[in-house]
């Protein structure tokens, strides 16, 4: 069976909700975030804000848009007329899952649902730097039907909950990763998976890990020549195609020892590796400790 690079992935992020709220913003204001690098994603339901991430210019953003950071440290969102200072404000609750930004006498100009999620897996670090920084996903109402099941089920305690929560997550995740208008220009796995050439080569890398892949072979999955190939992944996807291969093994690796259910040299196998030691070394170098300890710490934990 072919395995899809990107579901992959958003799986073994073991997303999970931190909250969902519907927020309006009135007059002139500026919100600035610091999530400390937990993923937060909203949808635009009326009205339009200017959005300002680091190390990218600011955008425009519109009802019917969908915008997701997985990996924002700092971001800040303000009205079209905010002055450059003095305007900075913090979310007043109104009720259960309803805030509001700016003076209550002034009139409702934008507005948006909001959440905040986290990543479970230890290895969120090293698998989000596979996602694009920032997605923008524009006229995909899909989007924000997720969101609003994501809200009514954060609010309820049906049986069931933590679970129903993962797959909306996920579900809404791999939705904006493949719609979004940004991935097309910035290098990353989504924007590697809507390459037609590329996908033949992630997919065969994700479906076959064990397998002794070479950027020769890997080319050859992709019908293109070594160079052409070599240049084009680094370009698209962000990262050397060997380099993309070990970060994926090493997300599977730890993946196996975290659930101590297979010997070291079962591992090693099972990721691509034809001696327990070839293993240890390069995961000790990648993880920065053998397997051996990582197995046992990854398990107290």
């Amino acid at each position: 069976m072919t395995a899809d690079p990107l579901a992959e992935i958003v799986t073994l992020l073991q997303p999970s909700a931190s909250f969902s709220k519907l927020v309006e913003y009135a007059g002139r204001w500026r919100i600035r975030r610091d999530v400390e690098g937990r993923p937060v994603y909203f949808a635009v339901l009326e009205g339009e804000c200017r959005v300002v991430g680091a190390n990218q210019p600011p955008f425009i953003v519109r009802a019917g848009d969908f915008v997701l950071s997985p990996s924002s440290n700092r971001q800040v969102i303000e009205s079209i007329d905010a002055p450059p200072h003095g305007v900075d404000m913090l979310p007043v609750e109104l009720g259960e899952g309803r805030f509001r930004v700016g003076r209550t006498s002034a009139p409702v100009n934008l507005r948006m649902q909001v959440g905040v999620c986290s990543f479970a897996s230890p290895d969120a670090a090293l698998l989000v730097s596979l996602l694009p920084a920032m997605v923008v996903a524009r006229g995909e109402p899909r989007l924000a039907t997720l969101m609003q099941l994501v809200g009514d089920e954060t609010r309820q305690s049906r049986p069931g909950r933590e679970l129903v929560l993962e797959r909306l997550l996920e579900v809404l995740l791999i939705e904006a990763l493949r719609c979004g208008a940004d991935t097309a220009s910035v290098p990353s796995l989504a924007r590697g998976i809507t390459d037609d050439r590329l996908v033949l080569a992630l997919r065969a890398m994700h479906t076959r890990p064990a397998h002794g892949w070479t950027v020769a072979d890997l080319a050859a999955e992709a019908a293109m020549s070594r160079s052409a190939f070599f240049a084009r992944f680094n370009r698209v996807v962000g990262l050397p195609p060997m380099e993309y291969l070990l970060t994926w093994r090493m997300a599977l690796a730890k993946r196996l020892l975290r659930t101590r259910e297979f010997a070291i040299p079962q591992v090693a196998a099972r990721v691509g590796y034809g001696s327990a030691s070839t293993f240890s070394t390069a995961f000790a170098r990648h993880v920065g400790m053998p397997p051996a300890r990582y197995a046992r710490d990854g398990a107290a934990g």
